[in-house]
């Protein structure tokens, strides 16, 4: 059980909790975690930032990462910014391909913090692996995906970052998560790729949506398991309902 709760906004104690709790609830366990230590610890994310800024120096010096100074704003005024792609990406939860503005950038600093940093995908290259479930995936850099935010100006590491780094430290070999990531895998893989860690095995399953289509998402207020327990399924009902 690894808690990725980097993001300050959105991640608050009551809510890892719950996480625990709901999933205890459900019938899964866990023989590492926040809650019963490990050999890998802490498993917390917002407490291995000096992971996450070992890996940064390790890109920086490898001429794989720039620093950019680019607002939103600046990016839906670029020429030839792909609006409607972009709002679409937001949707999906995923970015837009970045136009660039900032490549030919460089400061000189030891920390991360005070701006955002950007991976600096190889254009035209096609990143390709066998997905467990859904077979062989291929995804161009520079076409499908631009250069991605891997620390954030406000000093919080990407998502795309903390969890290659941690994955390689916790020896994990096999990835199972929602098919909405297919394309972030293929970041993480130029990631890894980058820093010669080991690749897991992925596994893209499908979404749970609602009525109108939309994945299940917090931001759209989407039933939960602690919705599901207050109007008093239980958890075989629950598991049979999802097929776990």
């Amino acid at each position: 059980m690894r808690a990725e709760d980097l993001d300050p906004q959105r991640s608050q104690p009551e809510f890892a909790r719950a996480m625990m709790e709901d999933l205890k609830w459900l019938g899964i366990e866990w023989q590492e975690g926040p809650d019963v230590g490990g050999p890998f610890a802490p498993y917390q994310q917002s407490r291995r930032r000096e992971f996450y800024v070992e890996a940064w120096r390790e890109l920086r010096r490898g001429g794989f990462v720039y620093p950019c100074f680019c607002s939103r704003r600046d990016l839906a005024q670029a020429p030839g910014a792909p609006h409607e792609a972009a709002s679409a990406a937001d949707d999906a939860g995923d970015e837009p391909v970045y136009p660039g503005t900032c490549r030919g950038r460089s400061i000189a600093s030891d920390d991360p913090r005070g701006c955002n940093w950007r991976f600096r995908v190889p254009e035209g290259r096609t990143i390709a692996f066998a997905d467990l479930r859904m077979g062989s995936q291929h995804f161009v850099a520079g076409r499908d995906f631009g250069d991605f935010v891997l620390w954030r100006r406000d000093d919080v590491p990407a998502y795309q970052l903390a969890v290659v780094v941690d994955d390689a430290a916790m020896q994990i070999t096999e990835v199972v998560r929602g098919a909405d990531l297919l394309k972030s895998t293929a970041r993480q893989m130029l990631l890894i790729e980058a820093m010669g860690l080991p690749q897991p095995a992925y596994f893209h399953c499908d979404l749970l949506r609602d009525p109108a289509g939309r994945r299940l998402a917090k931001r759209h207020e989407s039933l939960s398991l602690r919705e599901l327990r207050r109007a008093g399924y239980t958890p075989g009902q629950v598991r049979k309902m999802w097929h776990v």
